[in-house]
């Protein structure tokens, strides 16, 4: 009976060892201005990779001390710290909050040496972050700290306490709608529509911000739900949309023209020309979600 039993699990043990139990995780790094920012741009993928076994980390390079019309300083970034812990907890991922003012942040020497110390540390694979062209200085400071790493990465007489990186990572951009001085370019475009209410969960962890000051400052006259499932209602009705129509084609690039069209709800990201310029393959190594 003992041998039976063996052999039962020679013969069929291998199909429950999860996919990725044999290989080194690939390790998803992505860095957003404000706590808050990785999870609007990146939670639908962070939760596909954390789902598959990979690692992913968000950092926020301020501490969002300015981001609320009551509160502000010391408490409000001890606030958002916790925010930030709970939206990890529902993600699976790890979550760093720099402790730099919000509002004020600059490309200072000191946060580069820091961001490359953080990109090491992590031994990314993928370096997500936001586009220079961005209309938030802090989005924008943030997008030149992590270009501005980019190559320093591998360079080991700088930030010479940290080992340097053996192969640079990918680098890419969050989505965004601005034009000038060019538009996002949808290189990389990733179905998250059966992990839209899980982000949309740990938006939700982030309360400081979307149920009390982005509503605030934008003058949205909607009034906000009290309870729970309806602000989650609300919240995925404000903060969520169909594919635009180039990331529809960048779906269809990689998923095929039928699964594309099915697709409800998507991320995409834009190649930088800084960092390892991956080939389709790698692409595909890299986002195991996308169909081969």
């Amino acid at each position: 009976m003992k041998n039976t039993f063996l052999l039962f699990l020679l013969l069929f043990g291998c199909f429950y060892i999860p996919v990725n139990a044999q290989e080194k995780p690939i390790k998803i790094l992505m860095i957003g201005a404000h706590p808050d920012d990785c999870d609007i741009k990146g939670g639908g993928t962070a939760a596909l990779f954390a789902k598959m076994g990979h690692q992913v980390k968000f950092i926020s390079v301020t501490n969002g001390d300015a981001g609320h019309m009551d509160m502000g300083g010391g408490v409000l970034a001890k606030r958002r710290v916790a925010e930030s812990q709970e939206s990890a907890k529902r993600l699976g991922i790890t979550y760093d909050v720099l402790d730099h003012h919000d509002g004020e942040l600059l490309a200072t020497l000191p946060i580069r040496l820091e961001i490359i110390r953080k990109i090491r540390e992590w031994d990314a694979d993928v370096v997500i972050s936001h586009r220079a062209n961005d209309y938030h200085p802090d989005h924008r400071y943030t997008a030149i700290l992590v270009q501005d790493a980019a190559f320093m990465v591998g360079v080991p007489n700088i930030a010479a306490d940290t080992p340097p990186l053996k192969k640079n990572p990918v680098f890419l951009y969050f989505q965004d709608n601005f034009q000038k001085p060019y538009p996002f370019q949808a290189d990389i475009a990733i179905d998250i529509s059966e992990v839209i209410d899980q982000k949309i969960h740990a938006m939700d962890a982030h309360e400081s911000q979307f149920y009390e000051w982005l509503p605030w400052i934008a003058n949205d006259p909607d009034p906000i739900p009290e309870g729970k499932e309806a602000r989650l209602a609300w919240l995925k009705k404000k903060r969520t949309s169909a594919p635009q129509s180039k990331v529809k084609e960048a779906l269809e690039k990689w998923y095929g023209k039928e699964k594309a069209s099915a697709v409800q709800f998507a991320e995409a990201f834009e190649i930088c020309e800084y960092g390892t310029q991956p080939g389709k393959e790698e692409i595909r190594r890299l986002f195991p979600m996308l169909p081969r």
